[in-house]
C-alpha cells in the first residue's frame, strides 16, 4: 500500500514546464527510456507524482513532492558554494548580480520547470540569453565540471530536503543530467557530468490479447523483446522477429 499522498503541494504549468516536458519525452523515447506513447500516458505527463512507489517521479512532478521551500533551500546551498569558490568561476556570476539574485532566478527556473507554476518569465529565450551573454565563459567543459562538482556537493548535503521518498533524488539527477546535456549540445562542449542514479526506464506492459496480428507484426523486434520480457517470457528462446511475433500472438 502506498505511503504517499501526492500532490503535497498544488501544481500548475509554468512558462517553461510544458516545452521542457515535451523535449524530455522526445529525448527519452528516442533513448528507449520512455514508451513511444509516453506523451499520452497520464501518470507520465501529469504534474503530480504517482503515489505508487514502483513508478518513477518525473522531474516536472518534483514540485508536487518538494514544494517551493525545499527547492529554494537546495538552490541557496548551491549558490553559497558558488560564491565561495575560485575567482575565475565566481567572477562570472558576480558580474551579473549577488548571491541573492542568483538564488532567486535559479529557484524560479527550477520551480517553473518542476511544476510549481509560472515563475521564470522569458522561459527558454531568457535562459539561452543568460548563458550566451552573461555566462558564456562557463559554458565549457571546465565550467561544466566545476558547476557539477559544486552541485554534487550540494546534493550530498541536502538529504533533509529530499523527503522520505527515494524517488526524489533520481528525479532530480535526471533533471540536472538532461539540462547539462542540453547545454553541451547548444554550446558545443563535451558533457562529462554524472549526477548519480537516474530515473529507471518506464516499460509499458502491452496487452497482446487486445492487439491485432498486424499491429503485433508492426512492432520492432526490440519492442517485442521488451514487451514479452515484461510478461515473463524468456526471449532468449526466440532468436528472430518471426519467432517473437508468433509467441506474442499466442499470449
Amino acid at each position: 500500500m502506498s505511503r504517499f499522498n501526492y500532490p503535497a503541494f498544488p501544481t500548475a504549468h509554468g512558462y517553461m514546464s510544458e516545452k521542457i516536458q515535451q523535449d524530455y519525452i522526445a529525448f527519452a523515447v528516442s533513448n528507449r527510456l520512455l514508451p513511444t506513447d509516453a506523451h499520452r500516458i497520464a501518470e507520465i505527463v501529469s504534474l503530480d507524482a504517482s503515489n505508487d512507489i514502483a513508478k518513477p517521479i518525473q522531474f516536472w512532478q518534483l514540485f508536487s513532492v518538494l514544494g517551493a521551500e525545499r527547492i529554494v533551500r537546495i538552490v541557496e546551498d548551491f549558490y553559497r558554494r558558488v560564491f565561495a569558490d575560485e575567482e575565475w568561476f565566481v567572477s562570472v556570476f558576480a558580474r551579473v548580480g549577488g548571491v541573492r539574485h542568483h538564488i532567486n532566478t535559479q529557484a524560479s527556473m527550477w520551480v517553473d520547470v518542476m511544476g510549481g507554476g509560472p515563475y521564470y518569465h522569458g522561459a527558454d529565450f531568457r535562459l539561452n540569453f543568460h548563458h550566451t551573454h552573461n555566462a558564456i565563459q562557463l559554458m565549457t567543459e571546465r565550467g561544466a565540471e566545476r558547476w557539477t562538482r559544486l552541485m554534487l556537493d550540494t546534493l550530498e548535503d541536502s538529504a533533509q530536503h529530499m523527503t522520505g521518498d527515494p524517488r526524489v533524488s533520481p528525479a532530480l539527477n535526471t533533471f540536472l543530467s538532461f539540462f547539462m546535456e542540453k547545454y553541451a549540445r547548444e554550446f558545443g562542449f563535451e558533457n562529462n557530468s554524472v549526477f548519480g542514479e537516474l530515473n529507471p526506464p518506464v516499460r509499458r506492459k502491452i496487452n497482446f490479447m487486445k492487439m491485432s496480428s498486424d499491429a503485433i507484426e508492426a512492432m520492432t523486434e526490440q519492442d517485442l523483446r521488451e514487451a514479452l520480457a515484461e510478461h515473463g517470457v524468456d526471449v532468449s528462446l526466440y532468436p528472430g522477429k518471426a519467432d517473437l511475433v508468433n509467441k506474442a500472438q499466442m499470449l
